[in-house]
């Protein structure tokens, strides 16, 4: 079960984004990065297309470690650790530490 997924609410804990919040775009899981956006942008050449007809700087979303971010309490507003807890059907939720909520 991977910790943070796709449209997760997470919140940046280290690095020059430090304390801002975003939603989770895509999760590269064999480099263990995620794409979170508004977070981490950077400057990127484009080259003028019939498709693009302005070109020039754009800013872009790179992807940010797993270990830099962590979940937001829905409940709190709070970023918080989580654990697993296993329903009755056999499957796996993941729950708050802070509030005790499902994520």
């Amino acid at each position: 079960m991977l910790r943070i997924k796709k449209n997760d609410i997470v919140a940046v804990i280290t690095g020059r984004d430090k304390g801002k919040t975003g939603k989770v775009l895509r999760v590269f899981p064999a480099q263990q990065k995620v794409l979170v956006e508004k977070i981490n942008m950077a400057k990127k050449a484009r080259r003028k297309t019939q498709q693009d007809q302005t070109g020039g700087l754009v800013d872009i979303e790179v992807p940010i470690h797993i270990s830099n971010v962590m979940l937001m309490d829905k409940k709190t507003n709070k970023p918080t650790r989580f654990g697993v807890k296993i329903l009755k059907d056999g499957s796996h939720v993941r729950v708050s530490k802070r509030s005790g909520e499902e994520l």
